[in-house]
């Protein structure tokens, strides 16, 4: 078992908690770390998870083996160099980083300290997806001619305005951190890396400073195209489609796809269900126990966060074409 601190016990730590136990991750929550003790006691004690308030403390605990960091966005490069700095592999959630030169510096101190530096993006495990993946793996598609991608919702349109996760310097560009950024990092994993991107983000109904709705235009290093949407004010949908020379695919659901291939009618597959979270906890986990390799390499943890930066700075430059 992989003794853990999980820091940051939000909704979406105390999640990652659930994910990995339902699932059977080997990991075993130590220490937690939270700004709000009062409001987790209850969850820390039914999950036999000691509780403080000092991220430093628990990376300078000897039984701690590794940190889960469910924290701001903007934290993430300190508490990574530091945990690195301190031995401990690396769970952290995406966005791993807001700016390229972040990124970089960030993996240079996992690389340097020699532990596992692993990502939140579980969507490319959904059932959905790997059945994606596995068509382009057997050659099925052909050439990648076109990718699509949209996942918007209105989950997070009542957040209350003081939450860290409305703030500006967290969550340019309307949902991109929260939501897009499945996108950038699905479409990394299908088709390959991106070379350049052109973005516009707007305030349609929410009128938040960085925007409710994004659209952007994507290059691939391959030549092939995409255009990804997100919006966080407009009833639920996930979306990624594949348009291959020989086939076309589409992931219109966690477990529900839609294969068409070139003379034939479409077909819909629907898989059973996942815990997709909980099997992204375990490859962090086996992966820190010398049982194997994390899915995303470094390579393509540092290239999700390029194409996350290339849409704020194009955004912020009315949709210029940038860079990856």
């Amino acid at each position: 078992m992989l003794n853990t601190a999980i820091i940051g016990l939000g909704w979406w730590g105390k999640t990652l908690v659930k994910a990995a136990k339902d699932f059977g991750a080997p990991i075993r929550f130590v220490r937690g770390v939270s700004l709000e003790p009062d409001t987790v006691h209850g969850f820390a004690a039914e999950h036999e998870i000691a509780l403080g308030t000092s991220f430093e403390e628990a990376i300078a605990d000897p039984q701690v083996q590794a940190v889960i960091l469910a924290t701001p966005h903007s934290k993430h490069r300190a508490q990574v160099e530091a945990a690195a700095a301190a031995g401990k592999h690396i769970y952290c959630e995406k966005p791993f980083a807001l700016a390229k030169s972040d990124a970089v510096a960030m993996l240079d101190a996992c690389k340097r300290a020699g532990i596992v530096i692993a990502v939140g993006h579980h969507f490319r495990l959904m059932p959905s997806m790997r059945l994606l993946a596995e068509l382009k793996d057997k050659g099925a598609f052909g050439t990648i001619m076109h990718m699509e991608g949209n996942y918007s919702h209105d989950w997070l349109a009542n957040m209350p305005a003081e939450s860290w996760r409305m703030a500006a310097e967290e969550s340019r560009a309307g949902g991109m951190t929260g939501m897009g950024i499945h996108v950038l990092d699905c479409f990394r994993d299908l088709a390959g890396p991106m070379k350049r991107i052109s973005a516009l983000s707007k305030a349609r109904a929410l009128k938040l400073p960085t925007g409710d709705t994004t659209a952007a235009l994507v290059e691939f290093e391959s030549g092939a195209t995409g255009t990804l949407g997100t919006t966080i004010k407009t009833p639920f949908e996930w979306r990624i489609a594949v348009y291959g020379e020989h086939c076309r695919a589409v992931s219109v659901s966690e477990t529900r796809a839609i294969v068409h291939y070139a003379g034939k009618e479409p077909e819909t597959i629907d898989r059973p269900a996942d815990n997709h979270l909980g099997r992204n906890l375990d490859y962090f986990a086996k992966a820190a126990l010398g049982q194997g390799t994390f899915p995303i390499s470094p390579a393509g943890i540092l290239q999700t966060a390029s194409a996350l930066e290339a849409v704020f700075k194009s955004v912020d430059a009315n949709g210029a074409w940038t860079a990856v």
